[in-house]
C-alpha cells in the first residue's frame, strides 16, 4: 500500500424528507444569496422545486436561478452562471440534480474567482486557486458521485471536447441524499448511473499496487451492491431500500475512499470522455461499451490476469480455475456484459450509433499523437486504443 492523505469534508445528510433541511443547512454555512442550479422541469413536476424554495424562504434566504443543465454539462452555461453570481451578489451555490448539475456548480464556484475564462481551468491551461464559492447539493441521480468528489467534468459543445479539473476545495460542503427522489428515474438513467458507479470502483480497483486488501474489499463491496440492487429497482422502481444502497454506493465509490493508497487507472474514463465529447452519448452508456472490451484486452498481458480473475470471483461469484485463470476472468467479463444487456444499455459503439471516423483522432488525443501511453493498470498505446475501439465497434 502506498502512503496517502485522505480528507472528505462533505456533510452527508441521508434519509427520507431530508431536502426540507436545506434552508437551515445553507444558513449554517453562511449563505445569504443563493444561486439555485438545476436541469429541466422534472424537479418542478415532482414538487421538489417548491419544497426547496419553501425551505429557503423560511430560512430568510434570497436566490437567483440557473436552469437548463444537460448531461455532459456545457461550459456555456457555466459562463452564464458566473455572470449571474457576479451580477446578483451570490455567495453560495445550490445544485439540485445529478452529477451534471453539481459539476456545473463546481465549475462556477472556481470560475467566479478566476480572472480569465473558466475553460482555462477545464483544459488545464491554468490551475484553480484557493478561493471558491461554497457548493451544496440535493442529489436526485446516483451516478457521478459528484456530491462528495473533488473534481468536475465539463464539455465545450463548440470544440467537441470534454475535460475536467479538481481541487481539494471542490467537494460540496453538504450533500442531501433522499433515496425517494430517485424513484421516478427512467430505467435507462438508473442503469447508466449504476454503470458509472461500478466504473468508478473499477478505475481504482484495477491497480498493480500490492497489499491493498482493505480498498480491494471496499471496491468489491461497492460493485456487489450494484450487482445485487440494480435488478431490484428494475423490478420495483419504488424499492427504497435498494435505491438507498445504490445511492450510498455511488457516493463511496467516487469520494476516493476506495482509492487511497493505490495507483489508479482511469483509462476508461479518459476514453469515454473522448467518445461523449464527440458524440454526446450518456457517460454511463459509454462506459458500458468500453469497460468489458478493455478488460478483455488486458488479458493479453500475464501481469493483469490475476486481478481480473479476482474481480470475477469476488464480485460475480465465479469459481476459480487455478489451471486457467483467464477462463475465470473471461467468465466474469461475460457476466458483466450480461448485466449490461439486461438493463438495455448499448454493448457496442454501433448500437449507440457511433461510427469509426473518429478512432484515430481519439487515440491521438489520449496519447499525445502516439508519444505516450494512457492508463496505469494496462498502459495503452495509440495502436492499442485504435484496436480497442475497433473491438468496441
Amino acid at each position: 500500500m502506498n502512503p496517502f492523505t485522505f480528507q472528505c469534508g462533505t456533510k452527508m445528510i441521508f434519509g427520507a424528507g431530508t431536502e426540507s433541511q436545506v434552508g437551515q443547512e445553507l444558513v449554517s454555512f453562511g449563505a445569504t444569496k443563493v444561486l439555485l442550479v438545476y436541469g429541466g422541469q422534472s424537479i418542478r413536476r415532482s414538487g421538489l422545486y417548491d419544497r426547496v424554495c419553501s425551505a429557503m424562504t423560511a430560512a430568510g434566504l434570497s436566490w437567483t436561478e440557473l436552469a437548463g443543465v444537460v448531461p455532459n454539462p456545457r461550459v456555456s452555461l457555466v459562463r452564464e452562471g458566473i455572470r449571474l453570481c457576479k451580477e446578483n451578489g451570490v455567495d453560495f451555490l445550490l445544485a439540485v440534480g445529478g452529477g451534471s448539475v453539481i459539476d456545473t456548480c463546481k465549475a462556477i464556484s472556481f470560475g467566479y474567482y478566476y480572472p480569465g475564462d473558466v475553460w482555462d481551468l477545464v483544459s488545464h491551461s491554468a490551475q484553480p486557486g484557493d478561493q471558491r464559492l461554497p457548493v451544496g447539493a440535493i442529489l436526485t441521480l446516483p451516478a457521478a458521485g459528484s456530491e462528495e468528489s473533488d473534481s468536475c467534468v465539463i464539455s465545450d459543445e463548440k470544440l467537441k471536447i470534454k475535460g475536467g479539473f479538481g481541487s481539494p476545495l471542490m467537494r460540496p460542503v453538504f450533500s442531501i441524499m433522499n433515496p425517494e427522489l430517485t424513484c421516478t428515474l427512467p430505467l435507462y438513467q438508473t442503469a447508466c448511473g449504476c454503470m458509472d458507479i461500478m466504473a468508478h470502483a473499477m478505475e481504482r480497483y484495477f491497480s498493480r499496487t500490492k497489499n491493498t486488501e482493505v480498498t480491494d474489499r471496499l471496491g468489491e463491496a461497492m460493485m456487489k451492491v450494484i450487482v445485487h440492487n440494480l435488478p431490484k429497482v428494475v423490478e420495483n422502481p419504488h424499492d427504497l431500500n435498494a435505491r438507498g444502497e445504490i445511492m450510498l454506493a455511488g457516493t463511496f465509490a467516487q469520494n476516493d475512499l476506495t482509492g487511497v493508497g493505490r495507483e489508479q487507472d482511469w483509462f476508461n474514463h479518459g476514453l469515454e470522455h473522448q467518445i461523449s465529447g464527440f458524440y454526446d452519448i450518456a457517460h454511463g452508456a459509454g462506459l458500458a461499451i468500453s469497460f468489458p472490451a478493455w478488460m478483455e484486452l488486458t488479458l493479453e498481458k500475464d501481469e493483469c490476469v490475476e486481478k481480473v480473475a479476482q474481480y470475477a470471483v469476488r464480485v460475480w461469484g465465479v469459481e476459480m480455475d487455478f489451471a486457467q485463470p483467464r477462463n475465470t476472468a473471461r467468465e466474469g467479463i461475460g457476466r458483466l456484459r450480461n448485466m449490461i444487456k439486461s438493463v438495455k444499455l448499448p454493448s457496442t459503439l454501433s448500437e449507440a450509433g457511433i461510427g469509426t471516423e473518429r478512432f484515430e483522432e481519439m487515440a491521438n488525443n489520449l496519447t499525445d499523437v502516439g508519444k505516450s501511453t494512457c492508463g496505469a493498470f494496462c498502459p495503452m498505446s495509440k495502436e492499442d486504443i485504435v484496436r480497442l475501439l475497433k473491438a468496441m465497434q
